[in-house]
């Protein structure tokens, strides 16, 4: 028989506690546990960053990461990034830049640039092809990606240039500690398989 170890995680704005085996990593859980499937199980080894999630507001590949390490901590999946069911700038970025493609590689792509918005709201070319340096694209749409991503860039600029600082993480897409996104806000998988 199998050891569980009891966890709770904060996923998307909402507790969830749950046992898990010692070598369940945060992908399995995410996806199999909580049926988060925007977080796509690809290599499994940290090759392609499919899986990428923030953790604690730092960008992580979850098939690296076992659940366990992740207890206590706070989790953004991509199903979590657009709060109260508004696209934020990167979102709408990638839309309008023909950025998805396939999508396989996509949400892995938006939590990516969301952590390096969060770093650096003025990116240059050479910092968003570092930024999303660990998320490949089969379909080498990398022109359209890092478009959508100077995009979203400077609309993050011009809102940090009306907002203040609550109003322009919110409008980036970056979670903002003080607000708690509505658990009903994220979609469920069964309905809508990914």
């Amino acid at each position: 028989m199998t050891d569980l170890s009891p966890i709770q995680v904060i996923v998307n704005g909402r507790v969830r506690a749950v046992r898990v085996t010692p070598h369940h990593t945060l992908l399995e859980f995410l996806r199999d546990d909580l049926g988060l499937t925007g977080s796509k199980e690809c290599c499994l080894v940290g090759e392609c960053g499919a899986c990428t999630v923030l953790l604690d507001g730092r960008s992580v590949d979850s098939c690296l990461v076992l659940a366990v390490e992740a207890d206590g901590g706070e989790v953004t999946t991509v199903e979590g990034i657009a709060a109260e069911g508004r696209l934020t700038l990167v979102q709408q970025a990638f839309l309008d830049h023909g950025a998805a493609q396939c999508g396989f590689c996509i949400p892995g792509q938006i939590v990516s640039a969301h952590a390096l918005l969060a770093a650096n709201a003025h990116p240059t070319r050479a910092d968003v092809e570092e930024g999303l340096a660990g998320n490949l694209c089969r379909c080498a749409g990398y022109e359209q990606i890092i478009e959508a991503v100077l995009a979203a860039a400077g609309r993050y600029a011009a809102a940090s240039a009306d907002h203040g600082t609550a109003a322009r993480a919110r409008a980036a897409g970056s979670p903002d500690p003080a607000v708690r996104l509505d658990p009903a806000a994220t979609p469920d998988a069964r309905l809508a398989p990914q």
